[in-house]
């Protein structure tokens, strides 16, 4: 497997003092049978869920470019989501997750439908949580508002917190510099009740690398891959950036609602300044 920022996956995996990052180019499936068992504390991840845009026989658009094109410049390469594949990559999850940790998968509405029942196999389902994007999104019927993730455990373990609600109100990042950006807080929810600083978090599907910033921020290593040669120089050269500066290059400002609470989001293990970054007051880290 190529390495990528100088890292191997040995030293992410075994740096529990010293965060580090590694972001490789590799289908999820080929990037998951390469890691140890039990080497890692959490999965967070935005799988490119390939049922609905088929099943709706996208064509040419806006957003998604030549959809049907193999030379789509646009758009992304997508997860062919069958539920063999599908139950394939659940198995490869729960190898590399130690026991008694926990995973966040997310899911639009007719991927969870279709697939969202294999989770049980592999893990125990807590809840479902819904991502309220606060602004309206596109959609053939209903505009969209939303999207779900599934929250689950391999083995017993809590939430470290016990004022995290089940519904998380974060705009979508609009204009996206990277298609289907998510925000940085929308990981930092799935990480708040999860990890502590020096666990290692692990992302398949890294996209725009929102994630990695998220695992940083909360004082964990990172490691993950993406399939498109894009993303994982999008996201290297962001985690780079925040890593020297403390600045998010691709989110600039914070994702928050005006007037709403987001003291859970803070962090008992990484101090003061960096739970002022967190929660979107005071200083950034430097």
């Amino acid at each position: 497997m190529p390495e990528a920022d100088g890292a191997t996956e040995d030293s992410v995996l075994g740096s529990r003092h010293c965060p580090t990052f590694s972001v490789v180019r590799s289908d999820c499936l080929v990037f998951l049978a390469g890691l140890p068992d039990q080497s890692v504390d959490v999965i967070v991840t935005d799988p490119a869920y390939s049922g609905m845009n088929r099943h709706l026989m996208f064509g040419n658009g806006r957003i998604v470019g030549d959809y049907q094109s193999a030379d789509n410049q646009k758009w992304f390469a997508e997860f062919h989501d069958d539920p063999a594949t599908y139950r394939r990559f659940l198995e490869q999850c729960r190898r590399v997750l130690r026991n008694d940790r926990h995973l966040y998968l997310m899911f639009d509405s007719y991927s969870l439908l279709s697939l969202g029942a294999l989770v049980r196999d592999c893990f125990d389902v807590k809840n479902v949580i819904v991502w309220d994007k606060v602004n309206l999104g596109m959609g053939h019927y209903f505009r969209r508002r939303h999207e779900l993730i599934v929250f689950a455990t391999k083995g017993r373990r809590k939430i470290a917190r016990r004022d995290i609600p089940d519904i998380w109100r974060f705009p979508r990042i609009h204009p996206a510099r990277y298609p289907t950006q998510k925000p940085v807080e929308l990981f930092e929810a799935m990480l708040a009740g999860s990890v502590e600083p020096g666990d290692v978090v692990c992302d398949p599907f890294v996209g725009s690398g929102s994630s990695g910033v998220a695992a940083l921020r909360r004082g964990c290593s990172f490691i993950g891959c993406d399939l498109s040669e894009r993303a994982v120089e999008f996201s290297l050269a962001r985690l780079e950036e925040f890593r020297a500066t403390g600045r998010d290059p691709a989110q600039p400002r914070a994702a928050r609602v005006e007037g709403e609470s987001y003291g859970w989001l803070a962090s008992a293990g990484v101090g003061a300044r960096a739970n002022a970054a967190i929660l979107g007051v005071g200083p950034k880290e430097s």
